[in-house]
């Protein structure tokens, strides 16, 4: 059987470096903007518009399995919510049926519950995702440590949103995961050198 490992993650936790490393160390298939990308294949969306879907708190202006309501752009983005979904969700679990693997967000622990998977959960203070999300912003992006901590924090939140809409559970909660990685002032590769023993 297939081992597989997902990593939920704050943003700018370094979860997604975790992820791509501890993929590295175990010989492991790594899976996180590939699904965007077959999402979009499947859909026939734009991926911008299919990474928006899937990081951001989803249409919730009336019930997904109601029928027509009156406003036609409303219908049309829950269609769109309920579509990415459903192709996110078939898309996991044939990754997972190909070979061991490491996938990164996209509610991936709960999707794939039935595979047992090694749930990891990484999270850092606020000081250490601002400082991670600085060396990797553009040069010419000028935003505040301020700023950037409110972005962190809004799209934190979008995520527990999305996470608790699809699954009913609470994003980050110890008791859904099986591993959760503090990275504050931590070095990633190391980290992911530590973790990987875990992994096989």
């Amino acid at each position: 059987m297939n081992k597989i490992v997902t990593v939920g993650r704050e943003f700018g936790s370094g979860g997604r470096e975790l992820g791509r490393r501890l993929a590295e160390e175990l010989g492991y298939a790594y899976y996180d903007k590939e699904i965007v990308t077959e999402i979009a294949k499947r859909t026939d969306l734009s991926e911008q518009y299919v990474q928006q879907i899937v990081e951001r708190k989803p249409l919730v202006l009336y019930p997904i399995h109601v029928g027509r309501s009156f406003y036609p752009a409303l219908d049309a983005a829950a269609e769109h919510n309920a579509a990415v979904y459903s192709q996110q969700h078939e898309i996991i679990r044939e990754m997972a049926d190909k070979s061991s693997c490491v996938i990164v967000g996209r509610c991936a622990d709960y999707i794939l519950r039935d595979r047992d998977p090694l749930r990891l959960f990484v999270y850092a203070d606020t000081e250490s995702k601002v400082a991670r999300c600085r060396a990797k912003a553009p040069e010419q992006e000028h935003l505040s440590d301020r700023k950037l901590a409110r972005m962190i924090r809004k799209i934190d939140s979008e995520r527990a949103h999305y996470y608790y809409f699809y699954t009913g559970r609470k994003w980050g909660d110890p008791l859904n995961f099986d591993l959760c990685v503090n990275t504050t002032h931590t070095e990633i590769k190391a980290l992911a050198k530590a973790i990987a023993p875990l992994c096989r």
